[in-house]
C-alpha cells in the first residue's frame, strides 16, 4: 500500500497541529492506473446509454443543431475538470467535491455541496437500475424471440425484482474493491465502444439510401449553437447536454486508490472527457445523416421512439443479427454505469463520516477489500429503496426525479468550480497558466454551470416541464430538486446538532495540512 504523509498544501501557512490533518481512509492505494481510472469516469457517464436516452429529446429541443449542443454542453463540463484536477493535485482526497468546497468556503456549504453529489448519485444509481431491467427483458425477448418475455419488464413486480437483483449484484463487485471494479470495467466499457463505432460506421454508410427517406446532408450549421431557433430552446437542450456528461468526476474520487493520486485522476479525467465528446459528436452527427432529426417516420424527434432511439436504429441501421448486439451495449453501459457510480457516493460518504459530518460507522473500511464497506452497502440500499418507493408510488414522479438530477449536477459542480477560484486565489497571478487553471477556466465554468441552474429553476416551476405533473400549482420537478436541497439543509442541521465538532472547523478547516501519497 502507498505510503501517506502530512505536508502543507500550496497556498496555506502550514500552521496547525498534523495531528488534525487530512485523514487517510485505509483506502487501497496504487490500485489503478491512468487507463483503468479513465475507463472508471467513461463508465460512470455511461455513453451508450446516454445517447439512446437523450439523442431524441436533444434532437426534439434544437433539431439538426443537437451536435453543436453536444459541444455547448462539454464546455462547461471541461472547465471544471480542470478545476478537478487542479485541486486534486494538493489534495487527493476521496471526498473530491466535499472536501475541497469545506477548504475553500467551510463546512456548511461543503457539506451541502456533498449532500448534492450524493443525492444525485442515488438518482442516477436508480435510473441506471432501471434502464439495466428494462433492457435485460428486451434483450432476453430478441434472443428467445418472444414478445412475452419482452413483456415481463411491464410486470411491476417482475420488474422491481430484476431491478433489485441488478443493483445487489453491482453492490457486491464494488464492495470487492478497485481490482473487480477495473476487470469488470475493461470488458463492458470495450463492449460499448467497439459496439458505438460499428453503428456509427454503418449509419454513415446507408446515409441517403433509399431506404432511409429522412435521412439528412451534413451541414457545417450543424456544430453552430447560435443557430439554434431561441434561448429556451438551447438552455433546454443544455441541460440535456449536461446529463450526459454527469460522472467522468468519478475517477477523481477514487485519487487515493490510484497510482500517481496527485496527477493520474486529473489527466484520466481529461482523457475521459475526450472520448465522451467525440463519441457523442461521431454518433449525433451519423444518427442526423440517416435519418435525421424531424418527428416522423425514424426521425429522432419522434415522441414514439425518441426516449430510446437506438431501440428503433438497431434493426433499420445494423440488421437483425448486428442490432442485437446494439441492445448488449445499451444493456452494458447501464450495467457498468450502475456498478462503478458506487464509487463517488460511496467514497464520499466515507469522506464525510471520517471528518464527523455523517456518523463515524460509514467511515468503516472492509480489513481484506480495503473499500468502503458500510457506505457502499447504505448505497445499495438507499438505492433499492428509492427506486421501488418512486415506482410504486407513480411513474411520474420517477421521471421527474430524473429532471431533477440536472440540478443537483449544476449545483456542485459550480460550488466546486468556485471554490478552485476562492482556494486558490493568491496563486492566480503568480503566472499565465495559474491565471487560466486556477482561475480564469474554472470561474467561467462556474458561471456557466450557475446560469444553467437558474434557468433550470426557472422552467421547472412550470408543472408543463417534465411528466406534467403539478403540486399547488408548482411543478412537480420543481418540488422534488428544490424538495432534495431542502432535506439536505434540514439532514445538515441535524448533523450539526449530534456532530458539532466538524460544523466547528475542528476536523476539517482551510488550514489543514494536505495528505499527499509518496508515489
Amino acid at each position: 500500500m502507498t505510503q501517506l504523509d502530512v505536508r502543507p498544501m500550496a497556498g496555506n501557512t502550514g500552521d496547525g497541529d498534523p495531528a488534525d490533518g487530512m485523514r487517510a481512509k485505509g483506502l487501497s492505494g496504487n490500485s489503478v492506473g491512468l487507463l483503468g481510472s479513465a475507463v472508471i469516469g467513461v463508465s460512470t457517464v455511461a455513453p451508450v446509454y446516454c445517447l439512446t436516452s437523450t439523442l431524441g429529446s436533444t434532437a426534439g429541443e434544437v433539431g439538426l443543431q443537437m451536435p453543436a449542443v453536444f459541444l455547448a454542453g462539454f464546455l462547461p463540463m471541461l472547465l471544471v475538470a480542470f478545476a478537478y484536477r487542479e485541486l486534486n493535485k494538493v489534495m487527493p482526497d476521496c471526498g473530491t467535491s466535499f472536501t475541497w468546497t469545506v477548504k475553500a468556503f467551510g463546512p456548511k456549504v461543503g457539506w451541502m455541496c456533498g449532500w448534492g453529489l450524493v443525492i444525485a448519485t442515488i438518482i442516477v444509481l436508480s435510473n441506471l437500475a432501471g434502464v439495466a431491467t428494462s433492457y435485460f427483458w428486451l434483450l432476453a425477448g430478441e434472443i428467445t424471440g418472444s414478445d412475452d418475455v419482452a413483456a415481463l419488464d411491464g410486470n411491476k413486480a417482475v420488474h422491481i425484482v430484476t431491478c433489485l437483483a441488478l443493483v445487489a449484484l453491482a453492490t457486491v463487485i464494488s464492495y470487492r474493491g478497485m481490482t473487480a471494479t477495473k476487470g469488470v470495467q475493461y470488458a463492458l466499457v470495450g463492449l460499448q465502444l467497439v459496439v458505438l463505432a460499428v453503428f456509427v460506421a454503418m449509419a454513415f454508410g446507408k446515409a441517403g439510401s433509399a431506404d432511409f427517406p429522412t435521412s439528412a446532408d451534413f451541414s457545417w450549421s450543424w456544430l453552430n449553437p447560435f443557430a439554434v431557433q431561441s434561448f429556451g430552446a438551447f438552455t433546454a437542450g443544455l441541460s440535456l447536454s449536461i446529463f450526459m456528461y454527469w460522472g467522468w468526476d468519478a475517477c477523481l474520487t477514487a485519487n487515493e486508490e490510484t497510482t500517481g493520486s496527485t496527477r493520474t485522476p486529473g489527466r484520466a479525467a481529461l482523457v475521459a472527457m475526450i472520448v465522451l465528446v467525440g463519441s457523442y459528436l461521431a454518433t449525433g452527427v451519423a444518427a442526423q445523416m440517416v435519418v435525421g432529426s424531424g418527428d416522423k417516420g425514424l426521425g429522432l424527434a419522434n415522441p414514439d421512439t425518441s426516449d430510446n432511439v437506438f431501440a428503433a436504429l438497431a434493426g433499420p441501421v445494423m440488421g437483425p443479427a448486428l442490432g442485437i448486439l446494439l441492445f448488449v451495449a445499451v444493456l452494458a453501459s447501464a450495467a457498468a454505469s450502475l456498478q462503478t457510480t458506487f464509487i463517488p457516493v460511496a467514497r464520499t460518504v466515507l469522506a464525510m463520516s471520517t471528518y464527523e459530518a455523517l456518523p463515524a460507522s460509514y467511515s468503516k473500511v472492509h480489513e481484506r477489500f480495503r473499500t468502503p464497506g458500510r457506505a457502499t452497502v447504505m448505497a445499495g440500499i438507499a438505492t433499492g429503496v428509492f427506486y421501488t418507493v418512486m415506482t410504486l408510488v407513480s411513474g411520474h414522479v420517477l421521471v421527474d426525479t430524473i429532471y431533477a438530477l440536472g440540478l443537483m449536477i449544476c449545483f456542485y459542480y459550480a460550488l466546486t468550480a468556485f471554490a478552485c477560484v476562492w482556494y486558490f486565489r493568491a496563486e492566480v497571478l503568480r503566472s499565465g497558466r495559474d491565471l487560466l487553471f486556477k482561475g480564469l477556466f474554472p470561474l467561467v465554468g462556474g458561471l456557466l454551470l450557475s446560469a444553467v441552474f437558474a434557468k433550470t429553476l426557472v422552467d421547472m416551476w412550470d408543472p408543463a416541464y417534465g411528466s406534467g405533473s403539478s403540486v399547488l400549482g408548482m411543478g412537480s420537478v420543481f418540488v422534488i430538486g428544490v424538495g432534495l436541497l431542502l432535506l439536505g439543509v434540514v439532514l445538515m442541521f441535524a448533523m450539526r446538532w449530534r456532530n458539532p465538532a466538524f460544523f466547528q472547523g475542528k476536523t476539517l478547516t482551510r488550514s489543514t495540512p494536505a495528505l499527499v501519497a509518496e508515489d
